[in-house]
């Protein structure tokens, strides 16, 4: 009885954990606009939005697409990303984006600017109008 009670505690441990993700220090349920890939703006539709926990999704030059942040801010690391598949023009564009926030491994959130980087230099910069 108490070996079963135990168990249920150390069960629901990690649903009480808090989350330590860049959604909790400023990203949630707001629309990120990517202003610039590496200085250089791309086309299209470009947008991040980051859901309590981890869940992340957006949409790319062409597709929607998301994904899972669970690392703890200001580390940032996407499981693998699922996209549609919609053929366009700009997916040249939509790979760079793609590939650029799966390379991603910093966050900071700084008065309504996410920045998202790597140790390579390389550095993505969305706005929000939240």
């Amino acid at each position: 009885m108490i070996r079963a009670a135990a168990l249920t505690l150390l069960a629901s441990i990690p649903a009480c954990q808090a989350d330590e993700t860049v959604a909790r220090y400023g990203a949630a349920d707001r629309l990120w606009e990517l202003q610039t890939l590496n200085g250089s703006a791309l086309p299209g539709p470009t947008t991040l939005e980051f859901q309590p926990g981890g869940p992340v999704s957006g949409q790319a030059p062409c597709n929607s697409f998301s994904a899972t942040n669970t690392v703890p801010y200001p580390w940032f690391q996407l499981s693998p990303i699922l996209a549609t598949r919609t053929a366009c023009a700009d997916l040249d564009a939509e790979t760079a984006y793609l590939d650029a926030l799966a390379r991603m491994t910093q966050s900071e959130v700084r008065e309504g600017t996410l920045f998202l980087r790597n140790d390579d230099g390389d550095e993505m910069v969305f706005t929000t109008s939240d």
